[in-house]
């Protein structure tokens, strides 16, 4: 039996690269790119009580997590595009535990979350295979931390962040026997 905190972090908590690697950065590229057709994959053929499952006890149901993940990318493609632009902005944080709350997220079809990931990660894929080196060490200053942060570090914590969730989603799958 899985503890609350593997059924939290299937994958582990996200540990950041020590320094800029190619290889890596590339490697973290390609999952970010995969990741829409994964998601997609993975909750094809679910039914809405299914969707509607927790992945975990007081945790997120799959139709949160699905709608979830285009949101927090979103974000960060605008904060890369900051960062690309600007010396060290300040980003925004938000409150994504109230977001997946929201009522939009009960009433609107999960294709058009996938839709929406696919087209996202279309445009961010395109712009992270742009980036050089130097732009990869630009900064971000994260607020909440009271640091800043690398392009490079965003870019090994968002390829984190997806298989993240779609392990919550293919964790929960394989655990109920659908």
């Amino acid at each position: 039996m899985e503890t609350l905190e593997q059924l939290r972090f299937p994958i582990g908590k996200f540990i950041a690269p020590g320094s800029y690697d190619s290889r890596l950065v590339a490697s973290h590229i390609q999952e970010i790119a995969r990741l829409p057709e994964q998601l997609a994959a993975a909750v094809r053929g679910l039914d809405k009580e299914k969707l509607d499952t927790p992945y975990r006890p007081e945790g997120w149901t799959v139709r949160q997590v699905i709608h979830h993940v285009p949101e927090s990318h979103m974000n960060a493609f605008v904060r890369f595009k900051l960062g690309l632009t600007e010396d060290n902005p300040a980003i925004k944080p938000y409150e994504e535990d109230r977001w997946v709350r929201l009522p939009d997220i009960a009433v609107t079809p999960v294709q058009v979350s996938l839709d929406l990931l696919s087209s996202l990660h279309t445009r961010w894929v395109g712009l992270l295979q742009s980036l050089t080196p130097e732009q990869f060490s630009r900064t971000l200053f994260h607020p909440e931390h009271k640091k800043s942060i690398t392009l490079w570090h965003l870019t090994s914590m968002y390829a984190w962040h997806g298989k993240h969730h779609l392990a919550h989603i293919t964790n929960l799958k394989e655990r109920s026997g659908w």
